[in-house]
């Protein structure tokens, strides 16, 4: 079994040297996991990642689900190297814009006049929410909005209304018509404190209810994660999805189902709603599906495309979105996760690895929930299995820490573990990585430092 190669102590002084650089004009508030660990990264291959001192590191967060291809895929490279040769800027049309929006629409749910074929494409995740929500607006000619606690959906000031969790304290006061219910089925700490067995998915008939007396009946958009990453890559119940779609339907809304964490291969297919069994009525994608480059994008029907003045010149554009250098990334992402099956290798592995985290919870008592599908893991640490109060999150820092040093890059700092690697790892890096990962959790049983 491969194991990271540690030449330094972690950081070493070249990247503790470039981060002191760094910081004296980078201002603050970078992902915390990166802080963390204080080290700079040269080069990455696959699910390796070399430090500028040498020390490798296995992978498994991913860029929290960018890293679709792994790190420097040859068929990537070579394609963006090709494209910045000729073009790299610019909204004209392009042989790979025109080849990506053919090449996406094969991929997406809907039939007939409900098919998900119409793409604009944005730089980032918040860009594309943003838009889709302009677009609820002229179709339904309403203004209200629902979203779910534990839900992600950007850190614009339009996204960040529709946040589950406290991110948005002190940036309000946002537009009004935003309303974020308590009704996701969070079925480990569930918010209505029943039984995932016997609820009878009460959290719908919540949101049902909420719905109608909350607003004020001019609702354009109900909008949800399929599967939530940023709560903890939490997997809802079978028929939960279709429920909600029903529901939205009831209210003369539309469905937005946001992908961008859960498309183009994460779960085991391109899109989760599509496995749910639902056609949303638009979806924002992004992530996985530049493999890398900053891209993403809203899809939907040909009838709501229409809508004005989204639909007007340059009424939904972006000055970024689609250009020849993102058109080939995408393009050539779709392409290697098509030729190398990278779907199917999601599920392989991503089975593998949960079966990893199964002997986990039957080996350590801190270990309270394994959840997954495919590539979209999550580990429940808990101080008591009964009354699920998680472990502390100082305690979880350190085992985050102990991890670098280890060469073990996961999003461990937090009870809520999240494991989200490249959709082409391989077993030994899956075997690998989980070696490491047992060895903190003995660690921490045999210290007994987890209570």
């Amino acid at each position: 079994m491969r194991k990271p190669k540690k030449l330094t102590a972690i950081p070493g002084p070249k990247s503790k040297a470039i981060v002191e650089m760094e910081s004296t004009n980078l201002a603050p508030g970078l992902q915390g996991f990166a802080l963390m660990a204080g080290v700079a990264m040269d080069t990455g291959k696959g699910s390796w990642v070399t430090d500028v001192d040498g020390n490798e590191y296995i992978d498994f967060i991913g860029g929290i689900g960018v890293n679709g291809l792994g790190h420097s895929h040859p068929r990537y490279v070579k394609a963006l190297q090709d494209q910045v040769a000729k073009l790299s800027v610019g909204s004209f049309t392009t042989d790979a814009r025109a080849k990506l929006v053919k090449k996406v629409a094969e991929h997406t749910p809907g039939e007939g006049t409900a098919k998900i074929d119409q793409l604009q494409l944005y730089s980032g995740g918040s860009e594309a929410v943003e838009s889709a929500m302009r677009l609820a607006k002229c179709y339904t000619g309403k203004w209200e909005f629902l979203s779910f606690w534990g839900g992600f959906h950007g850190k614009t000031l339009g996204t960040m209304a529709l946040l589950g969790d406290g991110q948005k304290q002190k940036y309000g006061p946002f537009a009004p018509g935003n309303y974020s219910l308590p009704a996701y089925p969070d079925c480990y700490r569930c918010p209505l404190n029943l039984k995932k067995e016997s609820c009878g998915f009460a959290c719908v008939e919540l949101f049902r209810k909420s719905a109608k007396t909350q607003t004020t009946g001019a609702i354009a958009a109900v909008i949800v994660e399929p599967c939530q990453g940023t709560a903890g890559n939490i997997v809802p119940p079978e028929g939960w999805l279709k429920a909600v779609k029903e529901v939205t339907k009831e209210l003369g809304a539309l469905l937005i189902c946001d992908e961008m964490i859960t498309g183009f291969g994460r779960t085991g297919s391109f899109f989760v709603s599509n496995d749910f069994g639902v056609v949303p009525d638009i979806i924002t994608i992004g992530k996985s599906f530049g493999g890398g480059f900053p891209v993403s994008g809203v899809l939907t029907t040909k009838e709501i495309a229409k809508s004005e003045p989204w639909s007007k010149p340059s009424g939904s554009s972006s000055s970024y979105g689609g250009n020849p250098l993102a058109a080939t990334a995408a393009l050539t992402t779709i392409e290697v996760i098509e030729s190398e099956k990278l779907c199917e290798n999601s599920r392989v592995m991503g089975e593998r690895l949960l079966n990893h985290f199964k002997r986990f919870q039957e080996k350590f008592p801190f270990v309270g929930e394994v959840r997954g599908k495919g590539l979209f893991l999550g580990i429940e640490l808990v101080k008591d299995r009964t009354t699920k109060e998680p472990l502390a999150e100082k305690r979880m820092k350190q085992m985050y820490n102990d991890g670098v040093q280890r060469g073990f890059l996961a999003m461990s700092y937090k009870p809520t573990m999240r494991f989200q690697p490249a959709l082409n790892i391989d077993a030994e890096s899956i075997d690998s990585g989980a070696a490491i990962l047992d060895e903190l959790f003995t660690e921490m049983a045999e210290r007994k430092d987890w209570k």
